[in-house]
């Protein structure tokens, strides 16, 4: 017992459930099966783009450029769709997919081969795609008018009762889930961002590693610009602005820890829901909009410095131990 509560996503998931009864004692429905489905459906977006950003952190890195990413792609697919309708929407994922996977290599090229921190590149492709953006569109927005009826539609249809979006989401953590815990990438992504130095030593490719971190948060990108326009229906510059921070914050209230090589899928997509639960909640029982930030931004310095206690927490263990040795 006392193992399985050292895991951070049991505390996580524990707050979670305290925050939902106690967002219940004012609005009662909002426990309802029906309403949390819709909260998940209404988190799904973040919860894909934190696990994107997830792997870029584990290995000592950051990618600010997911959402200017997310409006590129996004613009760039509602434009094809305005301009042929006839493009099959698998077709346009897969375009979106492609074009957010050459944004994330232009992101890992320059932080792998010219040595960049990540911070400074994506700081400036976060602006050089969101410019690219207002020269692709001429400054112009994409309206629902002009949309496809399937494309709009493709995300809402249901199955077993949850819209295609969830289900999208729900394949998304499969998919991370495996690639984290089965696979000698998902390894290689830990030990990058725990020791550098010795993942050399160990065969690692730790400039590779990074390359690859990137183009998967350039496609988790790209994927969700398709799901963001057409859930939302309209396509412009400003789409998506700043929501990089969400982002971050999500990855950093899931526990997974700014200087690398410690988090988890799991604590990810807790953290995006959490915060996907204060946006739903907060309106709702009428906290003012001011309030909702400061909320907000409490959980997040709560969870940086429950982070770092942890990990000054085991440092001290290690020291114990090597002197016990």
């Amino acid at each position: 017992m006392k193992n399985f509560l050292k895991y951070r996503e049991i505390w996580l998931l524990a707050g979670i459930v305290l925050l939902i009864g106690l967002i219940s004692t004012r609005f009662p429905s909002f426990a309802d099966p029906a309403n949390l489905r819709q909260v998940f459906n209404d988190t799904s977006i973040l919860m894909i783009l934190a696990l994107g950003q997830m792997v870029v952190i584990l290995t000592r890195s950051i990618d600010l450029s997911m959402a200017s990413n997310l409006c590129f792609t996004g613009m760039v697919v509602a434009m094809l769709n305005a301009a042929h309708p006839a493009i099959p929407i698998p077709a346009l994922i897969v375009i979106a997919l492609l074009v957010g996977l050459a944004l994330g290599a232009i992101n890992g090229f320059l932080v792998w081969r010219l040595n960049i921190p990540s911070i400074v590149v994506t700081l400036g492709t976060l602006t050089i795609y969101r410019g690219a953006t207002f020269v692709v569109s001429g400054g112009a927005w994409v309206n629902a008018d002009q949309m496809s009826p399937d494309f709009i539609n493709f995300q809402r249809a249901a199955f077993l009762g949850l819209p295609a979006l969830s289900w999208i989401a729900l394949l998304v953590i499969a998919l991370f889930f495996l690639v984290m815990t089965r696979t000698a990438l998902g390894r290689s992504i830990h030990a990058v961002g725990v020791n550098p130095t010795a993942s050399v030593y160990a065969g690692i490719d730790v400039g590779r590693t990074k390359f690859i971190v990137f183009c998967i948060s350039g496609m988790i990108g790209g994927l969700a610009g398709y799901l963001w326009i057409s859930r939302y229906v309209i396509a412009s510059v400003e789409v998506a602005n700043g929501y990089e921070l969400n982002i971050i914050a999500a990855c950093v209230i899931g526990g997974i820890s700014i200087a690398g090589g410690i988090g988890s899928v799991g604590g990810a997509v807790l953290g995006a829901l959490f915060l996907g639960i204060i946006s739903n909640a907060l309106p709702v029982i009428n906290i003012s909009p001011f309030w909702q930030m400061a909320i907000s931004g409490s959980a997040i310095i709560l969870a940086v410095v429950l982070n770092a206690r942890g990990e000054r927490r085991q440092g001290r263990i290690i020291l114990r131990k090597a002197e016990a040795a």
